[in-house]
């Protein structure tokens, strides 16, 4: 019920950026041809510059904390790739600085526009991993279903989750350069639907099988759970690919903006070497000192997504739809919030209204209880910290949990396992 309802939410929202950009461009001609940051743009034109800065904010932190999330999310799966395989853990601490390491030269290059190859492999590791997720869970689910024990219904619970699907859904920060790159832009919203409902289609069936098939065993991913290596290890090598190939994409405007805030030239030069390692460097640290996407997840998904993909496309198709044409400039004029209530059709009013309402409070609710898990017994002390503390001498946390997802067992006290043509094989299964 929460994905189909966000996904119609997100999908209607979505719908509104298109209506914001084909006002934009039938009004300022100058947007049909070239333009750099359109949703910002979007702001400009319905509220202001002010609005701008704070649109273009919120755009750099959510690309940030998403970069964060995709490394620690890449990292996690590779590590338990390699525990998998060698039967000893290198550490996350020490994959995440492997992988920013590797993929920092790609960072620098000027653009991946010409790489559209990347999202294409990215959207296709993305479908086989959700048909090998779902054939591993379907496999697990005559030994794990009994057994799964499935815990009363919690709100902190719900509000996580809705943090996780915000993020999940909340793509509408790239869509106006979407729709401005189309030959038909005026499709936008046909390709929304099917993009929203072809994702509907994938997270279903693992958000379905995943609960009923693992109830309170289930982890941070689903993956883990899986008991058949081959389909695990297979899953995990390509939700790796995905989130490195998406990580290149993303961080590429981010660093484009803080170019663009020191005036660095567009040529390579040590002026990019040196913003670009920071960022990168920025990345890293904030990844090493919150070690658990999880939380973070939660937090964009509550914060900034809220604000990109609910908050602003309505509020903004409230002002452009109520510009009015000075009689003196002949130009454009921005409305107040009066004149916005009252030319706006009630019924559109409140549904934009209700969207805004409900993206506050479940987006402020998110992050409180997503921060309230990042303070509790939960908490990881950073990756630096443990060397200047007691906990470098014992078993790292993190690579405690790698050597037990090898064999991440179902059921209430995990000692069940569908490998029954193993000898003795709940004895391989990891204490809860």
């Amino acid at each position: 019920l929460v994905i189909v309802v966000l996904c119609s939410a997100f999908c209607y929202t979505a719908h509104l950026l298109s209506e914001n950009w084909t006002i934009m461009c039938e009004r300022w001609s100058e947007y049909t041809e070239h333009c750099r940051k359109p949703y910002p743009e979007m702001a400009y034109r319905a509220m202001g510059s002010n609005a701008r800065s704070f649109c273009s904010a919120t755009l750099n932190i959510m690309l940030f904390g998403v970069s964060v999330v995709f490394l620690l999310l890449s990292s996690h799966i590779i590590n338990d790739f390699i525990t998998s395989i060698m039967g000893h853990s290198i550490g996350l601490c020490y994959i995440v600085l492997i992988v920013a390491t590797l993929l920092w030269p790609v960072t620098l290059l000027k653009s991946p526009q010409d790489f559209w190859w990347a999202i294409v492999v990215a959207m296709l590791t993305t479908v086989f991993s959700v048909i090998l997720i779902v054939v591993g869970t379907a496999r697990d689910y005559g030994s794990c279903e009994p057994v799964a024990y499935r815990p009363p219904f919690q709100w902190s619970s719900l509000m996580l989750s809705l943090g996780t699907f915000m993020f999940a859904f909340g793509g509408h920060a790239v869509f106006p350069t979407i729709q401005h790159d189309m030959k038909k832009p005026k499709h936008f919203t046909r390709s929304a639907i099917v993009a929203f409902s072809i994702v509907t289609a994938m997270y279903a069936p693992i958000s379905f099988l995943g609960y009923f098939t693992y109830g309170d065993s289930l982890g941070e991913s689903i993956i883990s759970s899986i008991q058949t290596e081959w389909i695990k290890s297979a899953a995990n090598l390509l939700i790796a690919m995905h989130c490195i190939l998406t990580l290149t994409i993303i961080i590429n405007p981010l660093n484009q903006e803080v170019e663009h805030l020191f005036d660095i030239p567009h040529h390579f030069g040590w002026q990019r070497l040196v913003v670009r390692s920071c960022v990168m460097l920025g990345i890293v640290f904030t990844a090493e000192s919150i070690p658990k996407f999880g939380p973070i997840l939660n937090v964009i998904g509550g914060t900034t997504v809220a604000l990109t993909s609910a908050i602003l496309p309505a509020l903004y198709n409230l002002y452009l739809k109520a510009l009015t044409i000075d009689t003196v400039t002949k130009k454009y004029r921005r409305p107040t919030f009066v004149e916005v209530i009252e030319k706006t059709p009630k019924t559109r009013l409140l549904i934009n209204i209700a969207i805004i309402v409900l993206a506050v409070i479940c987006g402020a609710a998110t992050t409180h209880t997503a921060i309230l898990e990042m303070a509790s017994t939960r908490f990881m002390v950073p990756c630096y910290a443990r060397y200047f503390t007691d906990s470098h001498s014992q078993p790292d946390a993190l690579t405690q949990s790698a050597i037990e997802s090898s064999l991440h067992c179902c059921g209430h006290f995990r000692n069940i396992t569908s490998l029954l043509h193993l000898h003795n094989s709940s004895s391989l299964c990891a204490p809860y």
